[in-house]
Protein backbone atom coordinates (compact mmCIF):
# COMPACT_ATOMS: atom_id res chain seq x y z
CA UNK A 1 0.00 0.00 0.00
CA UNK A 2 0.96 3.23 -0.88
CA UNK A 3 2.86 5.47 2.05
CA UNK A 4 2.64 8.94 2.31
CA UNK A 5 5.61 10.72 1.81
CA UNK A 6 5.84 13.29 5.40
CA UNK A 7 7.95 16.02 3.92
CA UNK A 8 7.59 19.85 2.59
CA UNK A 9 11.20 18.91 0.75
CA UNK A 10 11.14 18.54 -3.18
CA UNK A 11 14.47 17.31 -2.63
CA UNK A 12 13.34 14.40 -0.20
CA UNK A 13 10.59 13.72 -2.44
CA UNK A 14 12.98 13.50 -5.98
CA UNK A 15 15.09 11.14 -3.45
CA UNK A 16 12.17 8.67 -2.99
CA UNK A 17 11.13 8.52 -6.45
CA UNK A 18 14.62 5.83 -6.17
CA UNK A 19 12.94 3.87 -4.26
CA UNK A 20 9.62 3.18 -6.98
CA UNK A 21 9.02 0.67 -9.24
CA UNK A 22 6.21 0.96 -12.11
CA UNK A 23 4.86 -1.48 -14.47
CA UNK A 24 3.64 0.33 -17.85
CA UNK A 25 1.28 -1.62 -19.37
CA UNK A 26 0.30 -0.60 -23.06
CA UNK A 27 1.35 0.10 -26.36
CA UNK A 28 5.00 0.34 -27.14
CA UNK A 29 6.26 1.60 -30.17
CA UNK A 30 9.74 2.59 -32.06
CA UNK A 31 10.21 6.33 -32.98
CA UNK A 32 12.74 6.64 -36.31
CA UNK A 33 13.92 9.88 -36.95
CA UNK A 34 15.64 10.98 -40.46
CA UNK A 35 17.00 14.12 -40.07
CA UNK A 36 18.56 15.21 -43.51
CA UNK A 37 18.40 19.19 -45.63
CA UNK A 38 16.04 20.14 -48.72
CA UNK A 39 17.97 21.94 -51.19
CA UNK A 40 15.46 20.96 -54.13
CA UNK A 41 12.54 19.80 -55.52
CA UNK A 42 11.83 16.80 -56.74
CA UNK A 43 11.71 16.13 -60.61
CA UNK A 44 9.52 13.24 -59.77
CA UNK A 45 6.78 14.90 -58.06
CA UNK A 46 6.62 18.29 -56.57
CA UNK A 47 7.84 17.11 -53.17
CA UNK A 48 10.87 18.42 -51.63
CA UNK A 49 13.97 16.05 -51.60
CA UNK A 50 15.44 15.27 -48.21
CA UNK A 51 19.09 14.30 -48.47
CA UNK A 52 20.21 12.18 -45.37
CA UNK A 53 22.59 13.38 -42.98
CA UNK A 54 21.69 10.97 -39.90
CA UNK A 55 18.97 8.48 -38.47
CA UNK A 56 18.19 7.73 -35.13
CA UNK A 57 15.81 5.22 -32.97
CA UNK A 58 13.92 5.95 -29.93
CA UNK A 59 11.60 4.42 -27.57
CA UNK A 60 8.12 5.41 -28.14
CA UNK A 61 4.47 5.27 -27.08
CA UNK A 62 4.50 3.22 -23.95
CA UNK A 63 8.29 3.59 -24.05
CA UNK A 64 8.82 6.78 -23.98
CA UNK A 65 6.87 6.42 -20.59
CA UNK A 66 9.36 3.86 -19.52
CA UNK A 67 11.66 6.48 -20.31
CA UNK A 68 10.61 9.34 -18.47
CA UNK A 69 10.22 6.72 -15.42
CA UNK A 70 13.67 6.10 -15.44
CA UNK A 71 14.82 9.55 -15.82
CA UNK A 72 12.49 10.45 -13.03
CA UNK A 73 15.04 7.55 -11.05
CA UNK A 74 12.21 4.97 -10.54
CA UNK A 75 12.72 1.87 -11.79
CA UNK A 76 10.06 0.80 -14.80
CA UNK A 77 9.10 -2.21 -16.30
CA UNK A 78 7.05 -2.59 -19.65
CA UNK A 79 4.55 -4.99 -20.02
CA UNK A 80 3.32 -5.19 -23.60
CA UNK A 81 2.99 -7.77 -26.99
CA UNK A 82 5.72 -7.31 -29.65
CA UNK A 83 6.21 -8.61 -32.97
CA UNK A 84 8.70 -11.19 -33.79
CA UNK A 85 10.23 -9.17 -36.74
CA UNK A 86 13.03 -7.26 -37.38
CA UNK A 87 11.21 -4.02 -35.87
CA UNK A 88 10.74 -5.59 -33.02
CA UNK A 89 14.02 -6.95 -32.33
CA UNK A 90 15.40 -3.68 -33.02
CA UNK A 91 12.87 -2.14 -30.11
CA UNK A 92 13.80 -4.90 -27.76
CA UNK A 93 17.96 -3.52 -28.83
CA UNK A 94 16.97 -0.20 -27.39
CA UNK A 95 14.89 -1.38 -24.45
CA UNK A 96 18.55 -3.38 -23.48
CA UNK A 97 20.25 -0.52 -24.55
CA UNK A 98 18.82 1.89 -21.89
CA UNK A 99 19.34 -1.03 -19.03
CA UNK A 100 15.35 -1.67 -18.73
CA UNK A 101 13.95 -4.00 -17.32
CA UNK A 102 12.21 -6.50 -20.46
CA UNK A 103 10.44 -9.46 -17.85
CA UNK A 104 6.79 -8.09 -19.16
CA UNK A 105 7.44 -8.08 -22.79
CA UNK A 106 5.83 -11.10 -24.94
CA UNK A 107 6.51 -11.43 -28.68
CA UNK A 108 4.20 -12.84 -30.88
CA UNK A 109 4.87 -14.10 -35.00
CA UNK A 110 1.10 -13.10 -35.19
CA UNK A 111 1.50 -9.09 -34.59
CA UNK A 112 3.92 -6.33 -36.39
CA UNK A 113 5.65 -4.13 -34.34
CA UNK A 114 4.95 -0.66 -34.81
CA UNK A 115 7.19 1.76 -35.85
CA UNK A 116 6.60 5.75 -36.63
CA UNK A 117 9.12 7.16 -39.05
CA UNK A 118 9.39 11.03 -39.20
CA UNK A 119 11.13 12.49 -42.00
CA UNK A 120 13.11 16.00 -41.20
CA UNK A 121 14.27 18.68 -42.82
CA UNK A 122 15.73 21.10 -40.28
CA UNK A 123 13.32 21.87 -37.51
CA UNK A 124 10.48 20.65 -39.60
CA UNK A 125 8.89 17.49 -40.24
CA UNK A 126 8.52 17.11 -43.78
CA UNK A 127 6.34 13.32 -43.44
CA UNK A 128 5.74 10.55 -40.92
CA UNK A 129 5.13 6.88 -42.14
CA UNK A 130 3.19 4.36 -39.75
CA UNK A 131 3.48 1.07 -40.01
CA UNK A 132 1.34 -0.83 -37.38
CA UNK A 133 -2.17 -2.18 -36.52
CA UNK A 134 -4.54 -1.59 -34.35
CA UNK A 135 -6.40 -5.08 -33.92
CA UNK A 136 -6.61 -6.50 -30.18
CA UNK A 137 -3.99 -9.15 -29.25
CA UNK A 138 -5.29 -12.42 -29.39
CA UNK A 139 -7.10 -14.14 -26.31
CA UNK A 140 -4.02 -16.40 -25.91
CA UNK A 141 -1.47 -13.33 -25.83
CA UNK A 142 -4.25 -11.29 -23.82
CA UNK A 143 -4.15 -14.27 -20.92
CA UNK A 144 -0.23 -14.05 -21.38
CA UNK A 145 -0.31 -10.34 -21.23
CA UNK A 146 -2.50 -10.44 -17.75
CA UNK A 147 -0.22 -13.38 -16.27
CA UNK A 148 2.88 -11.74 -16.96
CA UNK A 149 1.32 -8.20 -15.29
CA UNK A 150 -0.24 -10.17 -12.53
CA UNK A 151 3.08 -11.37 -11.60
CA UNK A 152 4.67 -8.11 -11.60
CA UNK A 153 2.28 -5.55 -9.42
CA UNK A 154 2.49 -7.14 -6.07
CA UNK A 155 6.50 -5.66 -6.16
CA UNK A 156 5.24 -2.46 -8.18
CA UNK A 157 4.23 0.92 -5.88
CA UNK A 158 2.37 2.34 -9.23
CA UNK A 159 0.69 0.44 -12.50
CA UNK A 160 0.59 2.93 -15.13
CA UNK A 161 -1.73 2.14 -18.30
CA UNK A 162 -0.17 3.95 -21.39
CA UNK A 163 -3.02 3.17 -24.08
CA UNK A 164 -2.55 4.26 -27.78
CA UNK A 165 -5.13 2.46 -29.63
CA UNK A 166 -2.84 0.20 -30.96
CA UNK A 167 -4.86 -3.29 -29.56
CA UNK A 168 -2.63 -4.25 -26.83
CA UNK A 169 -5.19 -2.80 -24.14
CA UNK A 170 -8.57 -4.35 -24.14
CA UNK A 171 -11.55 -3.94 -21.80
CA UNK A 172 -11.09 -6.92 -20.82
CA UNK A 173 -7.59 -6.98 -19.92
CA UNK A 174 -8.29 -3.69 -18.25
CA UNK A 175 -10.94 -4.94 -15.86
CA UNK A 176 -9.14 -7.56 -14.60
CA UNK A 177 -5.74 -6.27 -14.10
CA UNK A 178 -7.57 -3.00 -12.47
CA UNK A 179 -8.91 -5.34 -10.11
CA UNK A 180 -6.21 -7.16 -9.34
CA UNK A 181 -4.19 -3.97 -8.58
CA UNK A 182 -6.73 -2.38 -6.19
CA UNK A 183 -7.08 -5.76 -4.59
CA UNK A 184 -3.10 -5.50 -3.23
CA UNK A 185 -3.53 -1.66 -2.90
CA UNK A 186 -1.45 -0.49 -6.14
CA UNK A 187 -2.67 2.72 -7.59
CA UNK A 188 -3.69 2.75 -11.27
CA UNK A 189 -2.92 5.59 -13.15
CA UNK A 190 -4.49 6.04 -17.03
CA UNK A 191 -3.52 7.70 -20.20
CA UNK A 192 -6.51 6.85 -22.22
CA UNK A 193 -7.57 6.93 -25.94
CA UNK A 194 -10.59 6.53 -27.77
CA UNK A 195 -11.29 3.41 -28.37
CA UNK A 196 -11.07 1.97 -24.57
CA UNK A 197 -11.81 5.39 -23.27
CA UNK A 198 -14.46 4.02 -20.72
CA UNK A 199 -13.46 0.84 -19.82
CA UNK A 200 -11.18 2.21 -16.72
CA UNK A 201 -13.25 1.55 -14.13
CA UNK A 202 -12.49 1.76 -10.83
CA UNK A 203 -9.19 3.01 -11.04
CA UNK A 204 -6.99 5.60 -9.11
CA UNK A 205 -6.45 8.63 -11.28
CA UNK A 206 -7.37 9.40 -15.22
CA UNK A 207 -5.43 11.74 -17.41
CA UNK A 208 -7.37 12.57 -20.54
CA UNK A 209 -6.99 15.41 -22.21
CA UNK A 210 -9.48 18.31 -22.82
CA UNK A 211 -10.04 17.02 -26.45
CA UNK A 212 -9.98 12.99 -24.92
CA UNK A 213 -12.37 14.20 -23.00
CA UNK A 214 -14.76 15.66 -24.65
CA UNK A 215 -15.01 12.87 -26.89
CA UNK A 216 -15.07 10.01 -24.55
CA UNK A 217 -18.03 11.20 -22.88
CA UNK A 218 -19.60 12.70 -26.54
CA UNK A 219 -19.89 16.17 -24.52
CA UNK A 220 -19.16 19.72 -25.86
CA UNK A 221 -18.58 22.36 -22.91
CA UNK A 222 -16.59 25.29 -22.70
CA UNK A 223 -13.58 24.37 -20.81
CA UNK A 224 -12.73 28.23 -19.75
CA UNK A 225 -15.73 28.10 -17.83
CA UNK A 226 -14.68 26.13 -14.36
CA UNK A 227 -18.49 25.39 -13.94
CA UNK A 228 -18.63 23.62 -16.86
CA UNK A 229 -15.46 21.69 -16.76
CA UNK A 230 -15.91 20.73 -12.91
CA UNK A 231 -19.48 19.29 -14.41
CA UNK A 232 -17.77 17.15 -17.06
CA UNK A 233 -15.12 15.79 -14.72
CA UNK A 234 -18.20 15.36 -11.97
CA UNK A 235 -19.76 13.12 -14.82
CA UNK A 236 -16.34 11.48 -15.54
CA UNK A 237 -16.02 10.44 -11.73
CA UNK A 238 -19.33 9.17 -11.68
CA UNK A 239 -19.77 7.14 -14.89
CA UNK A 240 -16.71 5.45 -14.41
CA UNK A 241 -15.90 5.31 -10.48
CA UNK A 242 -12.51 6.68 -10.63
CA UNK A 243 -10.87 8.50 -7.57
CA UNK A 244 -9.63 11.00 -9.60
CA UNK A 245 -9.09 12.92 -12.54
CA UNK A 246 -6.33 14.93 -14.25
CA UNK A 247 -7.29 17.00 -17.34
CA UNK A 248 -4.33 18.30 -19.09
CA UNK A 249 -5.34 21.85 -20.80
CA UNK A 250 -2.96 22.05 -23.39
CA UNK A 251 -1.71 26.17 -23.25
CA UNK A 252 -4.07 26.45 -20.08
CA UNK A 253 -2.06 24.33 -18.15
CA UNK A 254 -3.66 21.03 -15.95
CA UNK A 255 -6.77 20.78 -13.69
CA UNK A 256 -7.15 17.88 -11.05
CA UNK A 257 -9.68 16.76 -8.92
CA UNK A 258 -8.58 14.45 -6.60
CA UNK A 259 -9.08 13.30 -3.04
CA UNK A 260 -11.47 16.09 -2.43
CA UNK A 261 -9.81 18.82 -3.86
CA UNK A 262 -10.06 20.57 -7.10
CA UNK A 263 -6.58 22.64 -8.44
CA UNK A 264 -6.23 24.67 -11.86
CA UNK A 265 -2.19 25.01 -12.70
CA UNK A 266 -1.97 27.38 -15.26
CA UNK A 267 0.82 26.39 -17.69
CA UNK A 268 4.55 27.83 -17.36
CA UNK A 269 5.46 30.48 -20.29
CA UNK A 270 8.12 28.64 -22.74
CA UNK A 271 9.96 28.83 -25.67
CA UNK A 272 7.48 25.89 -26.90
CA UNK A 273 9.62 23.78 -29.72
CA UNK A 274 7.34 20.68 -30.19
CA UNK A 275 4.40 19.21 -27.86
CA UNK A 276 5.22 15.74 -28.73
CA UNK A 277 5.71 13.33 -25.93
CA UNK A 278 4.53 15.79 -23.21
CA UNK A 279 1.48 13.85 -22.52
CA UNK A 280 4.03 11.25 -21.53
CA UNK A 281 6.11 12.84 -19.31
CA UNK A 282 2.83 14.28 -17.33
CA UNK A 283 1.47 10.41 -16.90
CA UNK A 284 5.14 9.49 -15.89
CA UNK A 285 5.93 12.01 -12.84
CA UNK A 286 1.52 11.74 -12.02
CA UNK A 287 2.38 8.45 -12.01
CA UNK A 288 5.45 8.54 -9.54
CA UNK A 289 3.29 11.22 -7.31
CA UNK A 290 0.90 9.08 -6.89
CA UNK A 291 2.95 6.08 -5.82
CA UNK A 292 4.39 8.53 -3.30
CA UNK A 293 1.04 9.64 -1.30
CA UNK A 294 1.76 13.15 -2.69
CA UNK A 295 -1.51 15.68 -1.87
CA UNK A 296 -3.50 17.09 -5.13
CA UNK A 297 -1.97 20.16 -5.74
CA UNK A 298 1.80 18.96 -5.74
CA UNK A 299 0.64 16.16 -7.97
CA UNK A 300 -0.46 17.96 -10.77
CA UNK A 301 1.99 21.24 -9.74
CA UNK A 302 5.08 18.87 -10.68
CA UNK A 303 3.08 17.01 -13.43
CA UNK A 304 2.67 20.15 -15.57
CA UNK A 305 5.86 21.30 -14.55
CA UNK A 306 7.49 18.76 -16.12
CA UNK A 307 4.80 18.66 -19.20
CA UNK A 308 5.79 21.68 -20.76
CA UNK A 309 9.76 21.42 -19.63
CA UNK A 310 10.34 18.61 -22.46
CA UNK A 311 8.23 20.61 -24.99
CA UNK A 312 11.14 23.10 -25.58
CA UNK A 313 13.14 20.24 -26.79
CA UNK A 314 12.71 18.95 -30.35
CA UNK A 315 11.21 15.58 -30.50
CA UNK A 316 10.03 13.48 -28.04
CA UNK A 317 12.58 13.02 -25.60
CA UNK A 318 12.31 12.51 -21.92
CA UNK A 319 12.24 14.80 -18.52
CA UNK A 320 15.61 16.06 -17.13
CA UNK A 321 15.18 15.02 -13.23
CA UNK A 322 17.92 18.03 -12.18
CA UNK A 323 16.28 20.63 -14.11
CA UNK A 324 12.62 19.89 -13.23
CA UNK A 325 13.89 19.76 -9.54
CA UNK A 326 15.57 22.90 -9.95
CA UNK A 327 12.63 24.79 -11.35
CA UNK A 328 10.30 22.95 -9.11
CA UNK A 329 12.09 24.45 -5.98
CA UNK A 330 12.44 27.59 -7.64
CA UNK A 331 8.66 27.58 -8.06
CA UNK A 332 8.11 26.31 -4.30
CA UNK A 333 5.83 23.74 -5.51
CA UNK A 334 6.10 22.14 -2.09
Amino acid sequence: MTQPVRTTSIEEIFEAFNSLRVLIIGDVMLDSYVWGRVDRISPEAPVPVVTVQRRELRLGGAGNVILNVQALGAEPIICSVIGTDEPGDRLLGQLKDHGLNCDGLIRSDDRITTIKERIMAGSQQVVRVDTETDKFITESERNQLVAKAKSLIPSCQAVIFQDYDKGVLSPEAIAELTDFANEHHVPTVVDPKKRNFLAYHNTTLFKPNLKELKEGLKIDFDSKQAGELQKAIDQLKNRMKIKGALITLSERGVFIDYQNETHHCPAHFRQISDVSGAGDTVISVAACCVALGLPPRLIAGLSNLAGGLVCESLGVVPIDKQRLQTEAIREKLA
